[in-house]
């Protein structure tokens, strides 16, 4: 999002490829066959030259089990290299994934998700036959015995409690779930100034993040906190004055991630403005500088950004990374192609004079860490657009990706109808978070209809933004810190409270 006026100086070459080898369960009637005691959907989440992620669902149809052994064999030499989920291992063609210790229990009528990397050459036929525990999955078992009754002490049905507090995040298909397998959504605020203030030479953060100011943001419910940063602030780079550069921001803002943190929240860490001189179409401003939005990260300074920035966190994986505001090269470049490759792989841009630092970039340096957090990948046209996604999307070998997304009442994207058809697919792959929602109006129609939306599929969405600002010139949630809201404010407000 751009700000107020005052605030502001105003798998290479890869396409995901499904290969979906699902099996219905049908009901019986009498005479009829009788439904698999199991049922297992495999698919090809992304595929790329000698390699591909997969994924499983297990569904237990038959009696509840503590403790399950998926088992299935590889026809084509496929070769599993790292997975979650479950623990893999594979002796030739045969593959096992067994269960965690979280995700044990699989009821009557349950699933469990489990995903894995793989290598491949020559073909990647799809596994036909699957066992649990044993037992053949997605075949007519024969005639049902009278079972034996077991009591149980819980209905196991029931899906898992969600722990307390910040979670540890993880994708799942297409959720995001908890260390015991919940699923969690992302609901909350942004909480802007750490982008700007620094560069503008003004201070860290805009107005107080102490704690009752970030009690008051958890009084609204909120589960989750977006940061956006500044990289030259974080680097300490000498065009920022020495108080709030380096060591004194990098504390500044491990003190606000600790607080986010111990009122339950999830801190979602954020690069906002960047180094690199562009002034084409829709430019932010002239300067090389890290004082507004610019289309796209900068290789010079970028990856060495995310590498500090998840060295920082890494030993603490209830901080979600969120690589980069709103790219737009799709301004700078002359074919939506050529935006989408540059948004993937970098280098030498069309219309962008500086060298660009690729989504794949900047995976990269977070995964050489070591770091497993989960991280946010947005699309194009200021994040509004995610139409080519799930075909561009970067590799991530720990399988922890999800696609962020910012819409307001004045973007392209802003419509029902533009929802179902480029946001639905997206988020029937993967994890989707509208990391910033807003309008302009100092209402909260619009966002009502974004939330609504969202809702319906157990989506994410934060709103921008935690700061006093006039609501008239850019969407500002509150009047104080103590949590006042502003007229667009009181929707999420009152939304978020009556989710819980």
């Amino acid at each position: 999002m751009r700000h107020p006026p005052r605030l502001s100086a105003l798998f290479t070459g890869a396409a995901l490829v499904m290969a979906s080898c699902a099996f219905a369960v049908m009901g019986t009637a009498s005479g009829a066959a009788a439904a698999p005691l199991c049922t297992v959907e495999y698919s090809v989440v992304g595929q790329w030259a000698g390699g591909f992620q997969g994924a499983v669902t297990v569904t237990n149809n038959s009696s509840a089990l503590n403790g399950w052994s998926l088992g299935f064999g590889f026809p084509a030499g496929q070769t599993v290299s790292q997975g979650w989920g479950a623990k893999w291992s594979q002796a030739g063609a045969a593959v096992t994934a067994v269960n965690e210790g979280w995700n044990a229990t699989l009821g009557t009528g349950a699933s469990v998700t489990a995903g894995f990397i793989a290598s491949w050459s020559g073909a990647n036929t799809a596994p036909s036959t699957f066992t649990l525990n044993g037992t053949p999955c997605n075949t007519d078992p024969g005639p049902t015995p009278t079972p034996t009754p077991t009591p149980t002490p819980t209905d196991p049905t029931d899906p898992p409690d969600p722990v307390s507090g910040a979670p540890v995040l993880s994708v799942t298909g297409n959720r995001l779930t908890d260390q015991n397998g919940a699923t969690r959504r992302l609901l909350g605020v942004n909480r802007s100034g750490a982008e700007f203030m620094c560069v503008q030479g003004h201070g860290i953060f805009d107005g107080p993040v102490d704690d009752a100011s970030v009690r008051a943001i958890a009084d609204w419910e909120a589960n989750t906190v977006r940061i956006p940063l500044n990289e030259e602030c974080w680097l300490g780079l000498d065009n920022i004055k020495p108080e709030y550069r380096g060591t004194n921001y990098v504390e500044a803002v491990k003190g606000l991630v600790d607080r986010v943190l111990t009122h339950g929240m999830t801190p979602v860490v954020e690069l906002h403005w960047t180094y690199g001189q562009y002034t084409g179409n829709s430019s932010g401003c002239a300067d090389v500088h890290a004082s507004c939005q610019k289309p796209m990260p900068d290789a010079q300074y970028t990856p060495a950004f995310w590498t500090s920035v998840a060295n920082t966190f890494k030993n603490d994986q209830r901080i979600v990374f969120d690589l980069f505001n709103e790219p737009y090269p799709d301004r700078a470049t002359s074919t939506t192609a050529q935006a989408w490759t540059c948004w993937r792989d970098g280098g030498t841009c069309p219309g962008i004079g500086y060298e660009v630092a690729g989504m794949q970039d900047l995976v990269d340096s977070v995964r050489a860490t070591g770091a497993r957090n989960l991280v946010l990948v947005p699309g194009i046209a200021y994040s509004n657009d995610l139409s080519q996604w799930l075909a561009h999307s970067p590799t991530d070998p720990t399988g922890n990706l999800a696609a962020a997304w910012h819409v307001y009442n004045f973007n392209t994207c802003s419509t029902e109808a533009c929802w179902d058809a480029t946001l639905a697919p997206v988020a029937a792959r993967v994890p989707l978070v509208a990391g910033e929602i807003g309008e302009n109006t100092c209402g909260h129609a619009f966002v009502d209809r974004v939330m609504a939306w969202f809702d319906a599929r157990t989506l994410s969405y934060l709103g921008w933004t935690w700061n006093t600002w006039n609501c008239n010139s850019g969407p500002a949630l509150i009047t104080s810190y103590d949590g006042t809201p502003t007229s667009f404010g009181i929707g999420l407000r009152d939304h978020l409270r009556a989710l819980n």
